[in-house]
């Protein structure tokens, strides 16, 4: 089965405005750097430091070489506002910016060298670009604070790029009753999210397809291992691993162009009589390996399972 939860791996690219010196945005990106790796773990350091546009486009190349999906930019200074919101935008993936904090007495007259006015600047620029990016709260720290914010920043971009690669996949008609519950699929298309719906008959059909699977006897015993002896229906794991080989087969042969896939699936009222087994059991077998699935009528809680995994 594919692994169904996003692997982040963070880049981080300096800036600095050409007024100040360059050595500074990068000696503090360096702190930053031994910071993070000292705490929580790896983060590719871009070398190019960002003056301006011909810098942020190869330092934007540096990191995608690396294989980064995720980014860190680092306002070392004040920053230039039109190449440091570029990089977000020729970057594919989710972006956060942070700046320096002011020091003392070390790298320029009076420790002069906070970015917070450059972190206004920048925000400002982002929103007359439309570029969606990440920003901390208060984004301005020392390289052990920044790190933090860093650590911080990966679950959030763990969820983005999962969403951005997501397929929904449904098994309905929703059932009578539940109109309020048929959820609108264009705000799932604005987050970058891919749904396909199916009928509770294709699937109906899938699983008495995968009625002699050599693989079920093996699922049965996982199954009667998990359980232990609370197994109050011994008879009906055949089923249900028929049903569990059902989806996980979907999943793959479905996802198409996706790397991450969910499910909001049929489960009554015609399920019981059907399948001969309510799927709760093979459901939360599938949660457990970070495949969400929700109820047919609830789409946005197959995604927000989603995002609350990754």
């Amino acid at each position: 089965m594919f692994n169904n939860i996003p692997n982040v791996k963070l880049g981080i690219i300096a800036v600095s405005r050409d007024c100040f010196i360059v050595s500074l945005s990068e000696n503090r990106r360096k702190a930053i750097v031994e910071a993070y790796t000292k705490q929580y773990g790896e983060i590719f350091e871009a070398q190019t430091v960002v003056e301006n546009e011909i810098d942020m486009l190869k330092a934007v190349e540096e990191v995608k070489t690396a294989g980064c999906n995720a980014l860190v930019v680092f306002l070392g200074n004040f920053g230039p506002e039109t190449p440091e919101t570029l990089i977000a935008q020729k970057f594919d993936g989710p972006v956060m910016y942070v700046a320096a904090a002011e020091e003392t007495g070390k790298d320029l007259i009076n420790g002069r060298g906070d970015a917070y006015c450059g972190m206004l600047n920048c925000s400002y620029n982002l929103g007359l670009r439309k570029i969606k990016a990440f920003i901390p709260e208060y984004p301005v720290g020392t390289a052990d604070e920044i790190a933090e914010m860093i650590n911080e920043f990966n679950p959030v971009a763990r969820a983005l790029i999962g969403v951005a690669n997501l397929k929904i996949i449904t098994f309905g008609p929703r059932p009578q009753d539940f109109f309020a519950c048929n959820a609108p699929i264009k705000p799932l298309y604005d987050l970058g999210v891919e749904i396909e719906e199916n009928s509770e008959l294709d699937l109906l059909v899938s699983y008495k397809e995968h009625a002699d699977d050599p693989r079920i006897d093996d699922i049965v015993k996982d199954m009667a291992e998990e359980m232990g002896t609370a197994n109050p229906y011994p008879d009906l794991l055949k089923r249900m691993a028929q049903y569990e080989l059902t989806l996980l087969d979907w999943a793959e042969k479905h996802k198409g162009s996706r790397k991450y896939v969910v499910f909001a699936n049929k489960c009554w009222p015609a399920f019981p009589s059907q399948f001969g087994f309510e799927p709760c059991y093979v459901n939360s077998r599938l949660v457990s390996r970070g495949i969400p699935v929700a109820c047919e009528v609830d789409i946005y809680g197959a995604l927000s399972e989603y995002i609350g995994t990754c």
